[in-house]
């Protein structure tokens, strides 16, 4: 468990948080610049101090300003890792790489070398200097060189922000093997929904130095009294098991969490029973009174309608709905809402198209 409490304010910015974080797993900061996700991040790596604050990783505290208690950034057992890589451009790869294994002593390793390099891709570059790598390749590395710290807490300031989408894409799927396949909790700051949605298991939305929610990412992306259900890139997270592959189309069946029912979506081959998360876009879900059976839009969901909210959008309006315990968005027309007589309670049919599903 990571519990923060801080207060800090200066230069007309106030921070003020009380949070209880999981010790395991992702948890995003999300919000617009501004909204206070750097200044948390620093203040619990210790860069920066709270006037007030409280700060305590599992059973280690690292700040408690009632008794005077402050712990150095040294001697906290964070990796941090930056929007850009900061490496030593007169170093080899190798060089960086041990500068932060150098940091541990030998008994106090969780993570070593072999395990780093396989972990980020980066074996073939060891011999290389940072001058002749990508922005991807760098970023890479820089995780790697915290992870190499051993440390208790993964701090991560927006990684992939200095990146173009092509390079963003390339170093993605290190970090969802590093939430795979390491035992290390992560706070990660992002203001993009897209890449929160890959990554996180618990989100916190932060506005003006104060968070407005925190929850689990599946049931908060859902939630329409916050503000994430308003932008163009809304919509929920559904972590389900394969079920099925059909190679022939390239086809995956993916089974909802706690019911039989399930999507299909265009994926690369996996093994039956292999967990996958995917994004369905709330612009991507259309409504209807009856299954169509004759379409080319594969996913058709029996949906109960719970609620709905105006979008930032006059003509559009937000809906809220279950399929047998599985929350969806669906962003329509006000016009469609009319015509199909919308309201809570009713019984509709959700249909996704397969190519839209983020997988």
């Amino acid at each position: 468990m990571i519990q923060t409490r801080l207060k800090l304010s200066y230069s007309g910015f106030a921070l003020d948080v009380d949070l209880q974080l999981p010790g395991r797993g992702v948890t995003a900061l999300f919000g617009h610049s501004g909204s206070g996700k750097t200044t948390c991040l620093r203040c619990i790596a210790g860069l920066e101090q709270a006037g007030e604050g409280f700060i305590q990783v599992n059973d280690e505290v690292w700040q408690d300003s009632s008794k005077k208690i402050f712990v150095p950034p040294h001697k906290r057992a964070v990796g941090y890792v930056f929007q850009e890589a900061s490496l030593f451009a007169h170093l080899s790869v190798l060089a960086n790489l041990e500068f932060g294994l150098k940091r541990i002593p030998r008994q106090q390793r969780r993570v070593d070398m072999a395990h780093a390099t396989e972990l980020l891709g980066i074996g073939h570059l060891l011999d290389r200097h940072a001058q002749h790598l990508s922005g991807g390749e760098r970023q890479r590395i820089g995780i790697a060189r915290a992870l190499l710290t051993s440390p208790k807490l993964l701090l991560m300031d927006e990684p992939l922000a200095a990146l173009d989408s092509q390079r963003k894409n390339e170093i993605l799927p290190y970090l969802q093997r590093l939430h795979d396949e390491l035992d290390i909790p992560v706070l990660y700051v992002s203001h993009s929904q897209d890449e929160v949605a890959r990554l996180a298991d618990h989100i916190v939305l932060l506005s003006e130095g104060k968070a407005l929610a925190s929850g689990p990412i599946g049931e908060t992306l859902a939630r329409l009294d916050l503000p994430l259900a308003l932008g163009d890139d809304a919509g929920v997270v559904i972590q389900g098991h394969v079920s099925a592959y059909d190679a022939g189309y390239q086809l995956l069946t993916l089974q909802l969490p706690n019911t039989a029912l399930s999507i299909r979506v265009p994926h690369s081959p996996m093994t039956e029973g292999k967990a996958l998360r995917c994004k369905v876009q709330a612009r991507d879900v259309s409504l209807s009174l009856h299954s169509v059976e004759h379409s080319s839009i594969l996913n058709r969901l029996p949906v109960t309608v719970v609620s709905e909210l105006g979008a930032d959008n006059a003509a559009h309006v937000l809906i809220r709905l279950e399929a047998d315990g599985t929350p969806l968005l669906a962003r329509i027309t006000r016009y469609s809402r009319d015509q199909l007589g919308i309201h809570p309670g009713q019984q509709l049919w959700a249909q996704i198209k397969a190519v839209a599903v983020l997988a």
